[in-house]
């Protein structure tokens, strides 16, 4: 699997997820923002910020050749900036000419929980539009609790191990206690483990970290490409400091207006839309594990797979068997891009004939697990800031099951799952500081919001959404599937973005490319 189809599966496109994986003004002194509705608490008095806007980064090589890496100074709890100091892992990769250099362009992969340092060295630094690397210095800050910065810890590989593989679809109440459980177990890990950054990681703190990275290399407006989770980032950017919002690329966004139980049932109607996608190709080929009738039968033949696995896991050869949770996050992840579905067909077909490798390659490839059974904090980080973002969907199993209906509703192979995925943040030991809010940016430079319509992980309907909200919005369609559009092979997307990145101007309103 190459390394940008490894981020666009697991970095680019958590958002809501649970066990699987959702009005303010700038300052002239320094650039900072004050709180506002997006939570976080208030901001310290922009002269307070004076030292962390200052700061000179001291660079070194690292990774592949042309690649810089620092750290960066923050403070754990802006509003107290004279006490506790974060380290942030930052990176860089200089323009390579030629033409005239536009500043540094930051990236986001998404998430929450994708290391954007990890996601600029392995594609963005060398894989973006050679005309956008000749004329930005690629740049990349791991938002704080993510990666190299202050990462949250809650489990080790093998409570991790466990963890993944807990039934996400209680058939009665012991089950039911065994999830829950689970979900306590987790937090309680997350509060063990990293008690003391826990209650910083939100989007508002990620936005004012990008802030102050941007004055750090000396660039007056932000120019930005966040995707998936990276469009909240952004956009709640945009909200704190409109004044120094330059160009903004929002790939595959998220609309802050919804609570979090909302976000996560839409989520699940993306999933199935996804999933009704990949079973019309499925049908039309003669590998399909799933049967050649019809889109319907596709779908209740990975139903009743799913049921069966509930039943009587299938051997990996590994000391995980393929359960149903494993196997269910393993078809989600590959209808992140459809490039992943001829993978997706052979491994469905040797689950069936009974064994589950590689579909348990797939599910530990969502989250990021390693061969020697060690993961990566995107799990970690992710509920972490999900938590930390909006209220909980729901407050107990009791509202769950009252619930589950509409998720069926919006997924009958999906639904169930991601319905009990979204109690997670019931049980978070660090009380939700953001709320669910429009966000407009009243005084940004034009924004380029950009919407997929097939896409699973973040409905095209969040991207009509979020471009409506901005006062200065502008929204690109690309009618197509897979998760995000910039680079994903559409000459219209890649031009019209790579057009507004090196020129300033936007597409012009209602683009729709294909």
């Amino acid at each position: 699997m190459d390394t940008r189809r490894l981020f666009r599966i697991s970095a680019t496109a958590l958002v809501a997820a649970g066990l699987l994986l959702s009005g303010c003004s700038s300052d002239s002194a320094s650039g900072a923002g004050t709180g506002g509705r997006t939570g976080g608490g208030p901001t310290a008095d922009p002269a307070a910020l004076k030292k962390f806007y200052g700061q000179k980064l001291a660079w070194r090589p690292c990774g592949a050749t042309g690649f810089e890496c620092a750290k960066m100074k923050a403070p754990l709890d802006y509003t107290k900036p004279d006490g506790t100091e974060i380290s942030l892992a930052v990176a860089r990769k200089k323009a390579t000419g030629p033409g005239k250099r536009l500043g540094s362009l930051q990236v986001n992969p998404g998430g929450p929980g994708g290391s954007a340092v990890g996601y600029l060295q392995a594609y963005a630094g060398i894989g973006y539009p050679a005309p956008v690397r000749a004329r930005y210095d690629m740049v990349a800050i791991d938002p704080r609790g993510v990666a190299g910065s202050e990462p949250v810890e809650c489990l080790t590989g093998q409570e991790m191990d466990a963890y993944t593989q807990v039934d996400q679809t209680p058939d009665d109440q012991g089950e039911e206690t065994e999830l829950t459980a689970a979900f306590k177990k987790f937090a309680a890990g997350c509060e063990k483990r990293s008690a003391t950054i826990l209650p910083h990681v939100s989007t508002v703190d990620a936005a004012r970290d990008m802030d102050v990275f941007r004055a750090a290399l000396g660039d007056k407006k932000l120019a930005y490409v966040g995707a998936s989770y990276g469009t909240f980032l952004g956009a709640t950017y945009a909200e704190l400091f409109p004044k120094n919002t330059g160009r903004l690329v929002l790939d595959g966004a998220m609309d802050p207006s919804l609570p979090a139980r909302e976000l996560n049932r839409d989520q699940t109607a993306g999933f199935e839309t996804a999933f009704t996608s990949f079973a019309a190709d499925c049908v039309k080929q003669t590998d399909c594990p799933l049967g050649t009738k019809s889109v319907a039968d596709v779908g209740a033949r990975m139903k009743a797979f799913f049921d069966t696995l509930d039943a009587k896991p299938v051997p990996t050869g590994a000391s995980r068997p393929l359960t149903e949770s494993l196997a269910t996050t393993g078809v989600i992840a590959a209808m992140y891009d459809e490039s992943a579905w001829p993978q997706l067909r052979e491994a469905l077909t040797t689950a069936m004939a009974g064994d589950g490798s590689a579909l348990l390659t797939l599910a530990d490839s969502y989250y990021e697990r390693d061969n020697d059974g060690s993961y990566a904090n995107l799990m970690f980080a992710n509920s972490a800031v999900n938590c930390l973002d909006l209220p909980p969907a729901f407050s107990g199993p009791a509202e769950v099951t009252k619930d589950l209906p509409s998720f069926e509703k919006a997924s009958p192979v999906f639904g169930e799952g991601l319905a009990w995925a979204s109690l997670n943040c019931a049980y978070w030991p660090t009380k939700a500081t953001g709320t669910a809010h429009r966000i407009e940016a009243k005084g940004a430079a034009p924004i380029v919001v950009v919407g997929t319509t097939r896409d699973p992980a973040t409905p095209y309907k969040w991207a009509v959404s979020l471009a409506g909200q901005l006062s200065s919005g502008t929204l690109l369609t690309y009618d197509g599937d897979g998760h995000t559009a910039y680079g994903r092979g559409s000459d219209c997307v890649d031009t019209a973005i790579n057009t507004y990145l090196l020129e300033g101007t936007p597409p012009k309103p209602a683009t729709k490319c294909s």
